[in-house]
């Protein structure tokens, strides 16, 4: 008969740490993530976080329907399901994504936990360690760990007003290629950008994806923000002129509601049946109960009549952000226009640490990102504004605040100078 004699016991305290994997060291807290809790202090107005306004979310119309497929579909919609997804929300994603020009099969499609998961397998998919991604700079900061958390070397290029630089981007390319170190994908997220707001024109649309095709480079297109435009129509998908050349991503988390966590990868379908495979072993599969609400939604509601409503309210916080930051703010500094999202971006004076400034912000009663976040490197006169979540007197008060605190900011740059070159 075989027989176990117990381990002595360990003091915890001389217990070795952990072994993590190599990549578990590049895995870190986001900046955005760290100020989300600072969203439910009544002491301070965040302008932090890129979360949905609490008036956009249907709330009545999810209870009803959540309730609805239960009562009809209950016994399979507590099931497990296909890794690819439930057939009909798939069928529905195609129908939302044509309103930009995307023409594409339910077979094309993954439903996801969101488009950050889609971006995770993506990143799994294509990405060895060592390998090069190349986004633009800034970019998504949680773009920034996913390919982080797989070993990824991230490579950014250059934006001005109008979006990414196309031959900036055609000599990086060029560069990685002569290293020997090719990019594995290019991360691009075209439409009102996260953080910028800018939005990338139609003809520089057309270059990049030439500049793509030409380097034989992969483009991942991350698009949560396309339908909230505010003035014109929506902006022509890249998907929608090289459906082989992108994999676009796509959520309703932004437009619907991120706590049901849907989203959706739409490939080419080699691409799409590895995505898949990488889903399964990832999850298995995902929520029945979440993908048949949205689908019911879909089906029950005027889901264009709710966007329009959505994109409404947003452009009164944009406009109310862009009219107190014009009142209030200090010469020296200067912003983005978004016509559509969630998000400015703000140039501080020289000399302005965004980051360093945030404390002080913080006891002044307001919370941003700064912009060294969404940055490999650099990005230190930079802040990332957000007027989607917090009311229209909110948004306006938060501004104030942030105003006093850049001019006093300024102020102390500007006392400390005189005192730096005499100690020169």
């Amino acid at each position: 008969m075989l027989s176990f004699q117990p381990l002595p016991a360990t003091d915890p305290a001389h217990r070795p740490p952990p072994r993590f994997a190599d990549r578990a060291h590049a895995m870190v807290p986001s900046e955005t993530r760290a100020l989300f809790s600072m969203a439910a202090r009544d002491d301070v107005v965040s302008l932090a976080g890129g979360m949905p306004s609490p008036d956009a979310l249907p709330v009545a119309a999810l209870g009803a329907v959540l309730g609805d497929v239960i009562a009809a579909e209950g016994a399979s919609a507590l099931q497990y399901g296909s890794a690819q997804g439930d057939p009909q929300l798939r069928e529905q994603v195609c129908a939302v994504m044509a309103a930009e020009g995307v023409e594409a099969s339910p077979d094309d499609v993954l439903v996801t936990m969101g488009s950050q998961q889609a971006l995770d397998l993506v990143t799994r998919v294509f990405v060895n360690p060592g390998d090069s991604v190349v986004t633009e700079g800034p970019t998504y900061v949680t773009a920034l760990s996913t390919f982080a958390a797989h070993q990824a070397r991230v490579v950014e290029v250059a934006m001005d007003a109008h979006g990414v630089v196309p031959q900036a981007l055609a000599d990086t390319f060029a560069l990685l290629a002569a290293e020997g170190r090719p990019a594995a994908f290019y991360y691009t997220v075209p439409t009102f950008q996260n953080p910028t707001g800018r939005v990338l024109g139609a003809e520089r649309r057309r270059e990049v994806v030439e500049v793509c095709r030409r380097a034989g480079v992969l483009i991942v297109e991350d698009n949560p923000y396309g339908l909230l435009h505010f003035d014109a129509e929506p902006q022509r998908a890249l998907c929608a002129d090289a459906p082989e050349g992108v994999v676009y991503l796509g959520s309703f988390s932004k437009t619907l509601a991120p706590g049901l966590r849907v989203g959706w990868v739409r490939a080419p379908r080699t691409v799409t049946g590895k995505l898949v495979l990488a889903a399964e072993s990832a999850m298995l599969s995902h929520s029945q109960l979440a993908q048949r609400a949205v689908s019911r939604f879909l089906t029950t509601t005027s889901w264009r009549g709710h966007i329009d409503a959505a994109r409404a309210l947003y452009r009164d916080r944009r406009d109310a952000m862009l009219a107190e930051l014009a009142a209030t703010m200090p010469d020296g500094v200067s912003w983005t226009v978004p016509a559509g999202g969630f998000f400015v971006w703000l140039t501080l004076p020289e000399g302005v640490d965004a980051r360093a400034m945030l404390p002080r912000a913080v006891e002044g009663g307001v919370a941003y990102v700064p912009g060294t976040g969404f940055h490999t490197r650099g990005g230190e006169r930079h802040l990332r504004l957000s007027y989607s979540y917090p009311s229209v007197s909110r948004v306006g008060e938060g501004v104030r605040r942030l105003s006093d605190v850049v001019r006093a900011e300024t102020a102390r740059g500007r006392a400390a100078r005189p005192v730096e070159a005499m100690a020169r």
